[in-house]
């Protein structure tokens, strides 16, 4: 089975599927997302979707988390047998574990995720670490590229430490601090490395050959493309029996 392990909604959900099918991606994890880039006609639009993005990170737009949510949920209601979901939550919150509960084990989601926490706060993370462990250990996607910093890598990794029963997934391959990642996810057992929007292949393969058994293929979509996120994850991985592991069979035990 060939499992996307990143993805976000797109509007409209059937040209997702498409692009799935196009790729021949029988499941993907599905994260909720306020800006649609997929939206934008040029760069005057992109820049109004993803002001949404900035203005989220920045703690606003509670109306279009509400609106992301309905996005997310009526994704899954339309294909549960392509999407795998998970729930984000903020993570200001004061009561977290009461919205993981509610919102993430409440609504039969299968992970926490995607979280992107403030350059140099991943600490933020200790409570959503502390809830998924408390539900038996429910998988954690933490945004990997800017503005995680790679000070903010070492901190998940001592989090991941602490809460060692919990898989904590960091995506995009770390991005601009990719060495640092694969380092440190190979050095402690219950994180994982998410390979979508790599810039470098080169990255992928090191990736892949240091952590074989906790890298897992993903698109990003829609900021990246499943057929050519695939394609990249089979030029960079010579071992057939490797590959059939960072294309499904890795996300496959991660979430069973």
């Amino acid at each position: 089975m060939i499992i996307d392990a990143h993805s976000h909604v797109h509007v409209p959900v059937e040209d997702h599927i498409a692009l799935l099918d196009e790729a021949g991606v029988d499941k993907t994890v599905l994260f909720m997302s306020r800006p649609h880039p997929e939206r934008a006609r040029d760069l005057a639009e992109l820049r109004q979707e993803m002001d949404l993005l900035y203005r989220a990170l920045a703690g606003g737009g509670n109306e279009a988390r509400e609106i992301a949510w309905r996005e997310l949920d009526a994704a899954l209601t339309a294909y549960p047998d392509r999407f795998i979901g998970f729930g984000s939550v903020p993570l200001d919150a004061p009561d977290v574990g009461l919205l993981v509960d509610r919102d993430v084990v409440g609504r039969g989601l299968r992970g926490i995720g995607e979280l992107t926490p403030p350059s140099g706060q991943a600490a933020l993370l200790e409570p959503v670490l502390r809830a998924a462990t408390d539900h038996g250990g429910l998988p954690v996607v933490v945004h990997g590229a800017a503005p995680t910093t790679a000070a903010d890598l070492h901190t998940l990794a001592d989090l991941a430490r602490s809460y060692p029963q919990v898989p904590l997934v960091v995506s995009q391959l770390g991005g601009a601090h990719w060495m640092d990642a694969i380092e440190l996810v190979r050095d402690t057992p219950s994180m994982y490395l998410e390979l979508s929007t790599a810039s470098i292949v080169f990255a992928v393969r090191i990736a892949i050959a240091e952590i074989p058994e906790r890298t897992l293929f993903g698109s990003d979509v829609p900021y990246g493309d499943p057929v050519t996120a695939r394609l990249t994850v089979e030029r960079a991985t010579r071992s057939p029996q490797v590959r059939e592991l960072v294309l499904g069979g890795n996300a496959q035990q991660l979430l069973s």
